[in-house]
């Protein structure tokens, strides 16, 4: 774990991850970027300590052996911390992901990573943005239903060629739903996209 700095009262990125060389490689991206960092191994340090209690946001991953990035915002919830989370997950991942947003994630970001994009992601996590957004149920309005069926296929975490089986069409089909949903939606990445849905309501379809 790394010496909690002094930073004024300045919101802290906190980084939780098992794996030495993310965790490392993470924490130096961030102090680029001029954030102030503390980085924790093990999610019942992080919990032991004073940081969920103080300003910032929890850049987490989903899968660690002591507890799952749900079970620590869990344990945040019962503490009544407000603490932003920002999950991290593989795309094998991403259904676990998506429950981790509905019990309150802000956003999750897949690996690899995107210097870009993880860094934008943590500023808004900071700013701490309001999710209601009147111009997404615009773009979801615009979708046609089978595009719907894709989105709500994505959002489940399928794979394209499990959701060309489960709507009866092929795998190319699906790819240009996918990247026509993609343009509607205004969406860079699939990250953006889920949340954008989880935020208008969109759930994944059962079974």
């Amino acid at each position: 774990m790394t010496t909690p700095a002094e930073n004024n009262g300045q919101p802290t990125v906190f980084i939780l991850d098992d794996d030495d060389a993310v965790r490392d490689s993470l924490q130096i991206l961030m102090e680029s970027a001029g954030f102030t960092v503390e980085a924790f191994a093990s999610p019942l340090d992080f919990l032991g300590s004073s940081a969920p209690g103080r300003p910032g946001c929890l850049l987490i991953d989903v899968r660690m052996p002591e507890m799952s990035g749900i079970e620590v915002q869990e344990s945040l919830a019962a503490g009544n911390r407000q603490l932003p989370v920002i999950v991290m997950t593989g795309h094998a991942d991403v259904p676990l992901a998506v429950r981790a947003m509905k019990a309150g994630a802000v956003d999750f970001i897949e690996k690899p990573f995107d210097d870009t994009v993880i860094i934008e992601t943590v500023r808004r996590a900071l700013e701490l943005r309001p999710a209601a957004n009147p111009e997404i149920a615009q773009r979801l309005a615009s979708l046609t239903p089978r595009e719907r069926e894709v989105l709500e296929g994505l959002v489940a975490g399928r794979a394209n060629k499990v959701i060309a089986f489960d709507l009866d069409i092929s795998p190319r089909t699906v790819e240009i739903h996918r990247a026509r949903v993609m343009e509607k939606m205004q969406a860079r990445s699939l990250s953006q996209l889920v949340r954008m849905a989880l935020e208008s309501g969109i759930s994944p379809p059962s079974g």
